[in-house]
């Protein structure tokens, strides 16, 4: 029978009863926190488009991970900035670049710490572009070859996980044949799929010193219209050998999450990017929203919408909360 026997209300009457009956669960082992390395010593840079994230050189980012660990979340992934950049993007696959010693530092001191590293070159180029540039465009065959050697260096130095998010096509079997020709087969490829060409960048071009020279990388992210697309990026990754697949940005993708969790049996992760992260900052810096409340209500959205694994700078907050 309808109303009155029906009241959906008894189930939310006290703080207990929500907790009892809640459908979608967060915990820390779900977040993966980006960190920004960069040269030099002693340095602790806050990036002013993303309070609360800073620029970091190699000893800060040590005590950093020991504090990521000791609040159960998931991991790290680690973004580089190069002492020098060049058009061959030659610091992303240097067996002695800022990310590489970084992972190695990080494995001393917390060994236990799930580090994952984007595998991209646009923090090592030049131009910002990422890959080699030929005719005004990314030549994709070429950076290829930039890919895969710096998905080997990234495992030799000691990764867990190598998430490419350049969105050249084909870059996960090329990353896949290399890591497996260089004995490392068990190393996981967490593909950024379904990429979006998004305005929601913004901050992160500041925080990894990488926004392009010229034009736009329209020509190999996603159209933000595209969501069968999408789709079919997923499908393409997983056959290439992808273990984990990524949707970027999170909030204005979460049919797209939703859709890929219906259609795909494989670990999902989505990144809550820079813009949805300073947005969220910004309002309540300002008194328009509640901080706390508004950044676990987008967290759970992203969880509820499918993922369960979610790259956030919301990550250490929510894990004390959470804790």
């Amino acid at each position: 029978m309808p109303f009155p026997t029906h009241r959906l209300r008894r189930l939310r009457a006290t703080e207990a009863m929500r907790a009892l009956v809640r459908e979608t669960r967060l915990a820390p082992s779900q977040f993966i926190l980006p960190l920004f390395v960069c040269p030099g010593q002693g340095v602790k840079h806050e990036i002013g488009a993303m309070p609360g994230n800073y620029q970091m050189s190699i000893d800060a980012l040590v005590k950093e991970c020991a504090e990521i660990q000791s609040l159960g979340i998931g991991g790290a992934i680690l973004f580089g900035l190069p002492e020098s950049k060049d058009e061959m993007a030659s610091g992303a696959y240097d067996d002695n670049g800022i990310v590489q010693r970084a992972i190695r530092a990080i494995r001393q001191e917390t060994p236990r710490l799930l580090i994952v590293t984007d595998v991209c070159n646009c923090e090592y180029t030049s131009h910002g572009h990422c890959g080699f540039i030929k005719d005004g465009d990314v030549d994709n065959d070429v950076t290829l070859e930039w890919l895969a050697k710096s998905a080997v260096s990234h495992a030799r130095a000691g990764a867990d996980i190598v998430a490419p998010s350049d969105m050249m096509d084909g870059r996960v079997a090329a990353i896949r044949r290399a890591l497996d020709a260089d004995g490392f087969q068990k190393t996981p490829i967490l593909a950024y799929a379904a990429k979006f060409a998004s305005v929601f960048y913004g901050p992160f071009r500041e925080a990894a010193e990488s926004a392009p020279q010229f034009g736009d990388r329209r020509s190999y992210q996603m159209d933000p219209a595209n969501g069968r697309e999408a789709m079919r990026e997923i499908e393409l990754d997983l056959e290439e050998g992808a273990d984990m697949i990524m949707v970027k940005p999170a909030m204005p993708y979460l049919d797209l999450i939703s859709q890929a969790r219906a259609r795909f049996d494989v670990p999902i992760a989505a990144y809550q990017v820079s813009g949805e992260y300073s947005m969220i900052v910004a309002a309540a810096r300002n008194g328009w929203l509640d901080h706390d409340r508004a950044m676990m209500e987008s967290l759970t959205s992203i969880a509820r919408a499918g993922a369960g694994v979610i790259l956030t700078y919301f990550a250490k907050p929510a894990a004390r909360l959470l804790g």
